[in-house]
């Protein structure tokens, strides 16, 4: 990019076509969400902008995430957050960006958790890999008085979290424990326990795009050479964690549901609900309810 005079208009233009030509699948989107931050706007404000100049200090920031995002970085790192459930969550690259598939886990979870409330009493949730805090954040924000647990074995992703959770005024709702999915809280009891674990095989790792592979935490996408390694630890510590009726939802690849739904039904005191799909009509949420 030069240094003749650039509208916002123009900016958006050139860009688009360049990051398309550097790979992006989205690079209208990408143009907008970091135009918008350089400059400290919403991107609807941008399209009333179109004939603006960019001043010197917007420029400077866009041209050099315009550049890294073009190197592959992803567009929620430059940033630094991402939008999910209708909230915005900080992100670095100690966390995984939030899908918009792991919103099924958090309504799934919303709609339970309200139905167990309507019979009264406190209602206990475990998130268990919390990452960011997406799914721990969301319940203490849209519950009433839930009692949440966010683990995650990454001090770094806690701190994100916590971040996040002070963002929406609810870092006094959730308890923040440093472990490997359940050992830290094994003498606990849930209602409910959620997890978007690591679940991709190294098959499926290594067929990644680059923005994920070189970029997003790879402890919390690798689960091993099955994609169920880290499943198949959690699903007996739930089982045993869950209070009776209590719920365990959790995120999967569609590639390893028939497995995921076997270590459900493995289990003797579970009893395994019907797989939740998402929009595209993959298998994306398996569940299981303990036995009373």
């Amino acid at each position: 990019m030069s240094d003749e005079s650039w509208t916002i208009g123009r900016l958006l233009t050139w860009t688009t076509d360049y990051l398309k030509q550097h790979g992006s699948d989205t690079p209208r989107l990408d143009a907008e969400v970091l135009l918008a931050a350089a400059r400290g706007c919403q991107r609807i404000q941008l399209y009333t902008a179109f004939d603006e100049l960019a001043d010197d200090k917007t420029r400077q920031t866009f041209r050099d995430w315009v550049r890294r995002r073009a190197e592959g970085t992803p567009v929620a790192y430059l940033v630094g957050y991402r939008e999910f459930y209708s909230m915005r969550f900080r992100v670095s690259p100690e966390v995984l960006i939030p899908r918009p598939e792991t919103e099924l886990l958090v309504v799934r979870l919303l709609d339970l958790v309200k139905q167990r409330q309507n019979t009264g009493g406190a209602v206990t949730i475990a998130d268990v890999g919390t990452g960011s805090g997406i799914i721990a954040v969301s319940a203490a924000k849209h519950l009433s008085e839930p009692r949440v647990t966010a683990i995650d074995i990454s001090t770094g992703a806690l701190e994100v979290a916590r971040l996040n959770a002070a963002d929406y005024g609810v870092q006094n709702r959730i308890e923040w424990v440093t472990g490997d999915l359940l050992a830290a809280v094994s003498n606990r009891q849930f209602d409910f326990i959620v997890s978007n674990p690591p679940y991709v095989s190294e098959a499926e790792f290594a067929e990644l795009p680059t923005t994920v592979r070189d970029f997003e935490p790879r402890q919390a996408l690798l689960a091993g050479p099955h994609g169920t390694e880290v499943i198949e630890r959690l699903v007996p510590q739930a089982a045993e964690r869950l209070s009776p009726g209590g719920w365990l939802l959790i995120e999967i690849s569609p590639m390893i549901e028939a497995a995921a739904a076997k270590l459900l039904s493995a289990q003797p005191t579970l009893e395994p609900a019907a797989t939740i799909k998402d929009l595209s009509g993959l298998p994306r949420i398996v569940q299981a309810r303990k036995r009373s």
